[in-house]
């Protein structure tokens, strides 16, 4: 499974980087502005800061709704980068800039998926990348996990080449139990990934082992 990191935030990314797990970068209009990133020319000057850190894919999201205007900021983007995959919103004119770009050979990620019809929807056009939203399913009521099983069940059957790329993951549990259902990538903030270095055991065993060696010494 690969472990992409949903930030915009470059010391993050670097520590991820630095780390050597990291597979790729995710980012959206609200994670810039986090960063105080604002204006064309800097916000794309900071997609290519990032593609410099990362040897993956950095997805970097569209804010045009409209099919000419998705058209014409994802060809800007893809321009930037050969590691840029362009973000697309689950919108009708979004299927259709997804197809466009998949003859294109541009790669391109699916956001803001919340049911199997629109997985399938996506990878009938060709997505790149699915981003189906567990942490907001699971805010309504529902279990994203049961989402994240289903289109990777409906995927393996039609052997569809879109990979399931689970996001909104707001735990470390959320990023077990989504390699456990098989999804192929997780993007999650950098505490969340962090978090699978912890175990109280560990600490405790790491304590006794100094401890003993010190008695060596």
């Amino acid at each position: 499974m690969k472990f992409f990191i949903d930030t915009a935030n470059l010391s993050q990314i670097k520590e991820a980087h630095d780390l050597g797990i990291l597979d790729g970068v995710t980012t959206n209009p609200s994670l810039m502005a986090k960063e105080g990133i604002k204006g064309y020319d800097a916000i794309m000057r900071h997609y290519v800061d990032i593609c410099n850190i990362v040897e993956g894919d950095v997805s970097a999201e569209v804010v045009a709704t409209d099919l000419e205007g998705m058209i014409r900021e994802g060809e800007e983007l893809a321009a930037l980068s050969e590691k840029i995959v362009v973000k697309i919103p689950m919108i009708k004119e979004g299927v259709k800039a997804i197809r466009y770009f998949s003859q294109k050979g541009i790669k391109t990620n699916c956001t803001l998926v919340f049911s199997a019809g629109q997985a399938l929807l996506a990878a009938k056009a060709g997505a790149t990348y699915l981003s189906p939203f567990i942490g907001r399913i699971d805010d309504t009521g529902h279990d994203g996990l049961d989402l994240i099983e289903q289109i990777v069940d409906i995927y393996a059957t039609y052997n569809f080449e879109t990979q399931v790329l689970a996001a909104s993951i707001r735990s470390p549990l959320h990023i077990i139990k989504c390699a456990q259902v098989g999804a192929d990538v997780i993007t999650a903030p950098l505490d969340a990934i962090m978090a699978l270095l912890n175990h109280p055991l560990t600490d405790i065993g790491l304590a006794k082992f100094l401890a003993d060696a010190k008695k060596m010494a």
